[in-house]
């Protein structure tokens, strides 16, 4: 027979080893979905209905969380796209490419940025398709020089307004496709 406070002891080494088990596995899914939604092809497309239908998260967590981890490369990479561009720029080759790039994607878009304005940016953003997201929106605000202090907030409503989106289509409330 084990004595009572000893196997206190034991209870108690044995509830804490069970909530560290479970405080890993919460903290590895929470950090799954939100590395998910950071990336460049899985967004928030691919982050929110792995955390509603694959991790079990309610559908609010899974938005925040994927809003979250969707936001955390836009700084980076609107503070880094410029440094890298004038270093590429170095190479003749690069340099030649990035302004004839630069200069199409301005031609063919600059009527949709001139008649939309902030809303093309926003709107890039918040539709779930494809090749849309924060990572292209980004890319837009830097080929077409929106600062940051207005590209940041303009992502950060489309990123929102894509959440509300995928979540709703997630749930079966709406049909994207």
């Amino acid at each position: 027979m084990i004595p009572p406070l000893l196997a206190l002891g034991y209870y108690t080494e044995f509830l804490t080893m069970c909530n560290e088990r479970i405080i890993e596995r919460v903290i590895g899914k929470v950090v799954t979905v939100v590395l998910l939604a950071a990336m460049p092809l899985s967004e928030l497309r691919g982050a929110i209905p792995v955390a509603i239908w694959v991790y079990g998260f309610d559908p609010v967590t899974a938005y925040l969380l994927g809003v979250l981890g969707n936001l955390l490369p836009v700084p980076i990479l609107l503070k880094l796209l410029e440094p890298m561009t004038a270093l590429l720029r170095r190479a003749v080759l690069f340099d030649r490419l990035i302004t004839w790039l630069f200069a199409w994607t301005r031609r063919r878009q600059s009527v949709l940025m001139a008649r939309l304005g902030a809303m093309a940016l926003v709107l890039l953003v918040a539709i779930p398709l494809p090749a849309t997201g924060a990572w292209t929106g980004a890319l837009v605000a830097h080929v077409f020089g929106i600062p940051f202090r207005y590209a940041l907030p303009l992502i950060a409503v489309g990123v929102c307004l894509a959440g509300v989106l995928v979540t709703l289509a997630t749930l079966g409330v709406i049909a994207l496709f």
